[in-house]
């Protein structure tokens, strides 16, 4: 570890904090104030909204909400599984790619569906230049939009105050998608494209070009429209790479990460001043830090340690380890990364985790298995940890003995049971899949590693699916027919089955009566409160796994220290 390494992880998060309150008033603005260059934005709003045939002035309920995002969610994922199937009949394919197989067409239409972006394909030896835009691109902007569309209207039910005899609704799902689109990710993405452009990101649609190198030797260079897709990839934590490479290959490393935690932490000023406190943000915003501070200081700390094995060998490991890592990086710029992409369901990576010491590859998976609320998705963190919040607002109650209070609701069996089965169907997801592959022929014979390290490959494979996370410990073939399916029904589960309960308890908490203060009642928009947040995220969610991460990384660690590697 060195002073320069940590003064670039205090940089980092020095800018995200700075950033999050200026990007906060103007997703708050879009969201629930009058609509920023309402000139620009107005006429391409009342456009869209004529094409969907919706009226964007009639509200709706949790169930009607959930309703029009799974339908939309649906015809996006057939359109996309289309477009792969009869890729080499459509234009835009100037390498003459063959058409995407049904298993991996259903797999990588999943996963861009759900804002996981896993990959089991090459993305310049599979995909055509229209399969990555329209396919998959167009995901990147429309799977986000409807994660941070998910979150508003989760924070509205939590936050709103309304008559007892008024429409207990949530918000428009159309508005909440056509502004998330319009308004915040395409505007700042054409700057970020132009941005990574300047910087020497490619961005064209020449057919590959064959090179000759110094040596003599032959090489394909790949050619597209790289810049285009990147911005939208680490602005709405898709993490799908257009390169087999993604994010080691050459880019501009600090601003991407940067654009990953932007929307995310942005989105905890929103909701304090939807709460009309902004206390309550900051809060959720000091549990995130304490988190992501604990996660990247680990993974630093044990990749500056030897590599186990480079034991036997005349290996100088006084750098740490540096398998797996780009040297222009190091460990510091990878394990930050790392962390990042892993807090958030991004999923981009510019190292490789496989290649991770077994405790600086626990993190990245321990992450992904919190519930990646750690700043999280471009808005899936976000619910995910108001999930959290009313857990610790319940518990708090319990301790004091009184029916908890949350932003002056009660929070009764309704939410705390809608609140458990969001907690209970991720790990069920996670470790029912990793059970299955570790016992089937077809699902070990895709293992590059036997031993602890091949179960830690397994676990995070669907860790990584059902978290919507899209990263991998590299180790894993899982471009067969049973790994396809079973990860494409992981994502869309771990996606579809949480954001309905989330969605279930804005709709029970937004027509509830607010009741003052009293001597009774818990703050919380406190450093306690942070605390106890920060808390119940670990016992709850982190010792759910517990047991499978000591067959996995911590095992392989003891065994590592004795000299034996998988």
């Amino acid at each position: 570890m060195t002073f320069v390494g940590w003064l670039q992880i205090l940089i980092y998060a020095a800018l995200i904090t700075a950033l999050a309150k200026p990007l906060g008033i103007f997703l708050y603005r879009v969201y629930e104030g009058e609509l920023p260059l309402a000139r620009v934005f107005g006429p391409l709003e009342r456009l869209t909204y004529r094409i969907y045939g919706v009226d964007p002035r009639r509200e709706q309920t949790w169930s009607e909400y959930a309703l029009a995002m799974l339908a939309f969610s649906l015809v996006s994922l057939l359109v996309s599984y289309a477009l792969l199937r009869l890729q080499d009949l459509l234009p835009a394919n100037p390498q003459h790619l063959a058409a995407v197989s049904p298993d991996l067409a259903f797999d990588t239409a999943a996963s861009f569906t759900t804002n996981t972006n896993w990959q089991s394909y090459g993305g310049e030896s599979t995909m055509s230049y229209l399969s990555q835009m329209a396919a998959l691109a167009w995901h990147n902007f429309t799977s986000a939009a409807v994660g941070i569309a998910i979150a508003i209207a989760v924070a509205r039910g939590l936050t709103r105050r309304i008559a007892p005899d008024a429409p207990r609704t949530i918000g428009n799902f159309w508005v909440d998608l056509t502004r998330g689109i319009w308004v915040v990710l395409l505007p700042i993405c054409v700057v970020y494209a132009l941005y990574l452009v300047s910087q020497g990101v490619l961005q064209n649609f020449s057919g590959y070009r064959e090179l000759t190198t110094l040596e003599g030797a032959k090489q394909v260079l790949a050619m597209g429209p790289v810049a285009s897709q990147e911005a939208i990839k680490m602005l709405g934590t898709n993490g799908g790479g257009f390169f087999n490479a993604n994010s080691a290959h050459p880019l501009t490393n600090f601003v991407q990460m940067l654009s990953i935690f932007a929307i995310p932490a942005a989105l905890t000023y929103t909701y304090g001043r939807m709460a009309r406190d902004q206390r309550q943000g900051w809060a959720i915003f000091a549990a995130m830090g304490l988190l992501f501070a604990a996660g990247v200081t680990t993974a630093y700390w044990a990749e500056t340690k030897p590599n186990p094995a480079f034991a036997a060998v005349r290996v100088d490991q006084s750098a740490g380890n540096l398998e797996g890592k780009e040297m222009r990086f190091g460990q510091s710029a990878s394990t930050l990364f790392a962390t990042v992409t892993t807090d958030a369901s991004c999923g981009a990576v510019n190292s490789m985790h496989d290649s991770y010491t077994p405790l600086g590859g626990l993190v990245p998976l321990a992450n992904i298995q919190l519930g990646e609320l750690v700043f999280g998705g471009v808005g899936a963190g976000m619910y995910a940890m108001l999930v959290y919040v009313v857990l610790s607002v319940f518990i708090a109650g319990l301790m004091v003995g009184r029916t908890p209070e949350y932003l002056g609701k009660k929070i009764e069996s309704r939410e705390m049971k809608l609140a458990m089965l969001y907690v209970l169907i991720f790990p069920f997801i996670i470790l029912g899949f990793a059970a299955w592959a570790a016992v089937a022929p077809y699902g070990t014979s895709a293992l590059a590693n036997a031993g602890p390290h091949g179960l830690s490959e397994i676990l995070y494979a669907f860790s990584s699916a059902a978290g919507n996370n899209g990263s991998a410990f590299a180790g894993l073939g899982t471009n067969t027919p049973w790994w396809n399916t079973a990860m494409g029904v992981a994502m869309l589960a771990g996606r579809f089955l949480m954001i309905i309960p989330i969605l279930a308890i804005g709709g029970s908490m937004v027509g509830k009566k607010v009741v003052p203060a009293g001597l009774g009642t818990f703050p919380t928009g406190t450093p306690l409160f942070a605390g106890l947040l920060t808390g119940v995220i670990v016992i709850v969610g982190a010792l759910t796994f517990f047991p499978a991460l000591c067959l996995g990384p911590i095992v392989e660690q003891f065994i590592a220290t004795a000299g034996k590697v998988y």
